[in-house]
C-alpha cells in the first residue's frame, strides 16, 4: 500500500497563563492615609467624623489592599507558569510533531504525515497532490477509529512510478453513513526554533509547515 497507517499517539496540551500588572498596595494606603487625615483635619467641628464613617472608610481601604496582594500574587504565579512554558517548549527542539497543515515532504521515499478525526469513519482517502496541483496518488484507508492517525507515503504514484523527492501536500476525505465527515489534515515536521513573542506567548517553528503555538501540536512523535 502507498499510504499506511501506524497508530495514534495524543499529545500533551499546554495552555497560556494570562499576564497581570502588579499592583502597588502600599502607595494606595499611603494616600488613602493623607486624604483621611486631611479629611480630618479640615472636617466641620460641629459634626464630626462618626466612629461609623471611620470604620466604613477604614474597610474600603482594607478590602482595596487585599485586591492588590491578590494580584500581585496571581502576577507572580502566571509568571512561574510562563516560565515553565518555556521551559517544556524549549525541550521540543529537535523532537518530530504534527500540527494542523497539509503540506508533505517526500525524501528518499519516505513522507510522514497524519489525520485527526474527531468520530469514526468508514472510509478514509487520502489525496496526494504535487507543488503544480497535480493529483499524483490517491489511496483509500476505509474504515477508521477516532483520534490521530499516523500516516506515511511511501512515493509511489497512481501511474506506478516513484515521485522525486522534494515538497507536496495532501488532503483528506471522510464518510460515514453515508454522510461526508472532516478529518483534520496534519502535517509532520521537526520543531527547528522556539520564541516567545512581546505579548508573552510562546511561538514554534515546524517547517516545512510553518508557525505555532504550543496548543497547536497535537502529537509529539518518536524520531
Amino acid at each position: 500500500m502507498a499510504i499506511s497507517v501506524t497508530g495514534t499517539n495524543l499529545a500533551p496540551v499546554s495552555t497560556k497563563a494570562a499576564s497581570t500588572t502588579p499592583a502597588t498596595g502600599a502607595a494606595d494606603q499611603a494616600q488613602f492615609m493623607s486624604l483621611l487625615l486631611a479629611q480630618m483635619k479640615n472636617q466641620d467641628p460641629t459634626a464630626p467624623m462618626s466612629n461609623s464613617d471611620m470604620s466604613a472608610q477604614m474597610s474600603q481601604l482594607n478590602m482595596v489592599t487585599g485586591i492588590n496582594h491578590l494580584n500581585a500574587t496571581m502576577t507572580g504565579m502566571a509568571t512561574g507558569l510562563q516560565s515553565s512554558q518555556a521551559t517544556q517548549a524549549a525541550g521540543l527542539l529537535g523532537k518530530n510533531v504534527l500540527v494542523p497543515g497539509g503540506n508533505l515532504q517526500l525524501t528518499n521515499g519516505q513522507a510522514q504525515m497524519g489525520a485527526e478525526l474527531t468520530q469514526a469513519v468508514e472510509d478514509l482517502k487520502v489525496t496526494v497532490s504535487d507543488s503544480t496541483g497535480n493529483v499524483v496518488q490517491t489511496i483509500d484507508l476505509g474504515p477508521q477509529s477516532a483520534g490521530i492517525l499516523n500516516l506515511a507515503w511511501d512515493g509511489s504514484t497512481s501511474a506506478g512510478t516513484t515521485a522525486a523527492n522534494g515538497a507536496y501536500t495532501f488532503e483528506l476525505s471522510a464518510t460515514q453513513g453515508g454522510l461526508p465527515v472532516t478529518p483534520t489534515a496534519l502535517s509532520a515536521g521537526t520543531v527547528a526554533n522556539v520564541s516567545l513573542s512581546s505579548a508573552g506567548a510562546i511561538d514554534i517553528s515546524v517547517p516545512p509547515a510553518g508557525n505555532f503555538s504550543l496548543t497547536d501540536i497535537r502529537q509529539i512523535r518518536q524520531a
